[in-house]
C-alpha cells in the first residue's frame, strides 16, 4: 500500500514540473512550458498534479490531460479525448482507442493555442458534466 508521503503536495506538483522543465533545456522543455501555459490559462481552476512517478498531470473535477516528454514528442494525453469534438483536428495519436486522444508535438511543430484552449475548456466541461451526473445519481 502507498504511504500518501509518496505523492507530492499541490504546491509541490508546480515545481516538480517547472524542474522538469528546466532539466530538459531544450525543445521539450520550451514546448512543454508553452502548452502548460495555454492549459492554466485555459481555465484558472486548474490544478497541477505530479503522477506516476514523474508524469505531469492536470485535472479538474478529473483528469484533464497528462504531459509526457519522449525523445522524438512531447505528447498530450485528453483522458476523455475519444469523447471530445475535435474539429481543428489537433488529435494525431492514440487515435484507436475507445477513451483517449493524444496530440504528439514534435519539434520545430507549432500548436494551435486556439484550438488546445478549446480541447481543455471541452475536457473540463465533461468532466464536470460527469461529476454533475454522478452527484446527480447519489442523491436521494
Amino acid at each position: 500500500m502507498k504511504s500518501k508521503s509518496a505523492e507530492p503536495s499541490k504546491g509541490d506538483a508546480s515545481r516538480l514540473i517547472d524542474a522538469r522543465i528546466s532539466e530538459l533545456n531544450d525543445w521539450r522543455g520550451e514546448t512543454l512550458a508553452r502548452v502548460r501555459a495555454v492549459i492554466r490559462a485555459a481555465d484558472p481552476d486548474i490544478v497541477e498534479e505530479w503522477k506516476w512517478r514523474g508524469v505531469p498531470v492536470w485535472e479538474r473535477d478529473g483528469i484533464i490531460c497528462t504531459g509526457e516528454t519522449y525523445k522524438a514528442v512531447v505528447k498530450l494525453t485528453f483522458a476523455k479525448g475519444a469523447a471530445l469534438a475535435d474539429p481543428s483536428g489537433l488529435f494525431n495519436a492514440s487515435l484507436d482507442g475507445n477513451v483517449r486522444r493524444a496530440v504528439d508535438i514534435r519539434e520545430g511543430e507549432m500548436i494551435d493555442e486556439a484550438a488546445l484552449t478549446a480541447l481543455v475548456r471541452a475536457a473540463v466541461a465533461l468532466n464536470k458534466a460527469a461529476r454533475a451526473e454522478r452527484a446527480r445519481k447519489k442523491a436521494p
